[in-house]
């Protein structure tokens, strides 16, 4: 499904570059349409639906957690796991944009560093939506709660940023604390080939805190 609306998203990307010449990057052209945005948004809750919410139904959890490995190291490797296929999953955008780059006659739309930070920011918002899912996935028994939860606080996320443009207009303080969460805005730098550190430490450390927040509630096991 993934792969399909990445597609769509290439075929937008062709009509939206036409014949005429165009100063944006191609990949800003693929961070313009609305199936780039469905593909952030619906893949973390369909990869970490299944990470813990499986394991608690099935009752394999408790078997998983007697192992002779630590809590931290069942957490990070369900979430490294859910990152690497996450990743390759992103892998087809590459082919689309050497496509483009080999039959275009605007050689200067796309090189190494527009790329490089275009799969930078997907990746650090692919780990932000990832540690959200598993976080979700930890509290419950049901996959389609989890898989529900991990998107109703994505796109309140992603909301965050558009109620943060509103509160700007009338110069109220909130709009600067929301301004942090303005991820369409950082993800257009990023398609841009910009790489803001800001933003970069602010996938990082929500990131962790999530992972952080998911070990402790499989070690809240330990409690009961």
């Amino acid at each position: 499904a993934t792969t399909f609306l990445m597609g769509l998203s290439f075929v937008m990307v062709l009509d939206n570059l036409g014949s005429e010449p165009t100063p944006m990057p191609v990949t800003e052209l693929l961070y313009l349409t609305y199936f780039f945005w469905l593909i952030l948004l619906l893949a973390a809750p369909v990869i970490t639906m299944r990470l813990f919410a499986l394991e608690k139904f099935s009752g394999t959890f408790e078997t998983l957690m007697t192992t002779p490995v630590r809590d931290l190291t069942v957490v990070l490797a369900k979430f490294t796991a859910a990152l690497g296929f996450y990743l390759v999953m992103w892998l087809p955008m590459f082919g689309c944009f050497l496509i483009v780059q080999r039959f275009s006659n605007q050689p200067a739309m796309l090189d190494a560093g527009t790329l490089g930070g275009m799969y930078l920011g997907v990746a650090l918002m692919g780990a932000l939506f990832l540690s959200l899912g598993c976080f979700a996935s930890a509290l419950t028994r049901s996959q389609m709660v989890a898989a529900m939860v991990t998107l109703v606080l994505g796109v309140s996320l992603f909301a965050l940023g558009f109620l943060a443009d509103r509160l700007s207009a009338g110069g109220y303080w909130p709009a600067q604390v929301l301004g942090y969460f303005t991820v369409f805005d950082q993800m257009h730098d990023f398609a841009r080939g910009v790489v803001d550190t800001r933003a970069v430490v602010f996938y990082l450390s929500l990131t962790f805190l999530l992972l952080f927040l998911t070990l402790r509630v499989v070690e809240s096991r330990r409690w009961r």
